[in-house]
């Protein structure tokens, strides 16, 4: 049958671009096609962060890291309730992924480095000038590579011989003719019968908020589904917690905040990494969480700065705002505070005396945050604000892999052409490990798609 591409990558994001480059280098006639008017998805908005072990960015900073501490790390944080090989893989190609960015011209820079989960090693590698730097690298590789783009087309259907190999791809009754096809259009955050079916924790969640590109509608799950197949990775996802006061990324608070349950009681460090937060808050009563401050904290708000702004609803001009607007509740007394949003108000009492107690002391006894957070809360007015998870950064539902891409039925056997990457394909665990894990998943995996396609498709020509 003759062929119009080699290879077809469906996603334009970096999963996608990344398939495509490698795909094209090994040779292959490659075609990326895309819904939206640019490249780039939901990475282009991302913050830039790989997560990985063992690279020469760590080295330069005098860190010794390995992927197998990586690995051990990722597995135990899920309690081991993650699949192995797809996991072992990303933890051992995560630190070529990076090399190979770098090699394509983005700048990590040693001083970026942070410790990006709940481990102790420094792992998160951030781009000098974000995602976009990302992907304006890949676009401008598989540019050089000979890659075609086509945007502002979405594809609805997958083409099959009559063996069930998948051989191209269907456009509005125009057919496109491939040796393999590569699926990577992202997750489903802007389809919500599929957030329903799919991600129903996130989905039950009051002010839901998708924060990726609005063409993130599962289109991959079901061009994957309409050629048999598996789907897995059910309910899971990264939700984040946020106070959504307005509609702007603020799943980071300020430290000097503290976080209190109905039962008017601490219940976890205030700083702790977001991957975690939502989880810890769901199991709190009514899945919900309240913000204590006072009016001193509230008048020396201002926006964090590291890398970028964080926090910018926390100011004091902008709380002053939410106040008046009623987003914030305010109260003259503990007491009063804890009847006007629910509390129960004698343990809120206690909760408030013996941190204040702790912030006279410099030692947070209970949780032990950093001394520098430790702010009394002692000057009326005093403030509350609900938080809840309500923002979906990720949906981990998606099409069966192997660990070299192969997207497999549902009696776990290969799909003759046909191999996913990134979103789409179901790699990350329940618990999502830190910041950087999906764009090095969609690093690694893309990049392993884009070379089994190729060499699929070159050994079947």
């Amino acid at each position: 049958m003759e062929r119009d591409f080699d290879v077809i990558v469906v996603g334009a994001g970096g999963a996608g671009l990344s398939a495509a480059v490698t795909a094209a280098r090994q040779g292959a006639r490659v075609l990326i096609l895309d819904s939206d008017k640019q490249v780039g998805g939901s990475s282009r908005l991302a913050t830039g962060v790989l997560y990985a072990a063992g690279t020469s960015v760590q080295r330069a900073k005098g860190i010794d890291d390995n992927p197998d501490a990586m690995f051990h790390y990722c597995m135990a944080l899920n309690a081991y309730n993650a699949q192995p090989s797809l996991l072992r893989t990303l933890c051992d190609r995560s630190a070529d992924a990076v090399e190979w960015l770098i090699s394509l011209g983005v700048e990590f820079r040693p001083e970026d480095l942070y410790v990006a989960g709940v481990d102790t090693v420094a792992r998160g590698h951030r781009a000098a000038n974000n995602g976009v730097e990302i992907i304006q690298a890949l676009d401008q590789a598989a540019s050089l590579a000979g890659a075609t783009v086509s945007l502002n087309t979405r594809v609805r259907k997958l083409l099959t011989d009559g063996d069930g190999h998948v051989c191209g791809i269907d456009v509005d009754g125009e057919q496109v003719r491939s040796g393999a096809v590569v699926i990577a259009t992202g997750g489903f955050g802007n389809n919500s019968e599929m957030l329903a079916r799919y991600y129903p924790e996130a989905s039950a969640c009051e002010s839901l908020w998708y924060i990726g590109t609005p063409h993130a509608r599962g289109d991959g799950l079901t061009l994957g589904k309409s050629v048999g197949a598996d789907l897995t990775g059910f309910d899971q996802g990264l939700l984040e917690m946020s106070p959504q006061m307005v509609k702007e990324l603020d799943s980071y608070l300020p430290g000097w905040l503290i976080y209190v349950n109905r039962d008017g009681r601490r219940f976890i460090r205030e700083t702790g990494a977001y991957a975690v937060m939502s989880g810890v808050i769901l199991k709190q009563v009514g899945k919900e969480a309240f913000v204590i401050f006072d009016e001193a904290a509230r008048a020396a708000a201002k926006v964090i700065v590291t890398y970028k702004p964080l926090a910018p609803s926390w100011t004091a001009d902008r709380l002053a705002e939410f106040i008046k607007e009623g987003k914030i509740v305010q109260g003259n007394t503990i007491e009063e505070l804890a009847e006007n949003v629910g509390i129960k108000a004698s343990t809120l009492a206690t909760t408030v005396e013996n941190y204040n107690a702790d912030c006279d002391a410099g030692v947070d006894t209970m949780f032990f945050k950093d001394p520098s957070h430790l702010k009394p809360i002692r000057k009326p007015p005093f403030y509350a604000r609900r938080i809840r998870p309500g923002l979906i950064s990720l949906t981990a539902t998606g099409l069966r892999i192997d660990r070299h891409t192969h997207v497999l039925n549902e009696a776990d056997r290969p799909i003759s052409g046909l191999f996913a990457a990134g979103e789409t394909a179901s790699v990350l665990p329940a618990r999502y490990m830190a910041g950087g894990a999906s764009l090095s998943n969609n690093t690694v995996f893309g990049r392993i798609a884009g070379e089994a396609a190729a060499r699929h498709a070159m050994s079947n020509s």
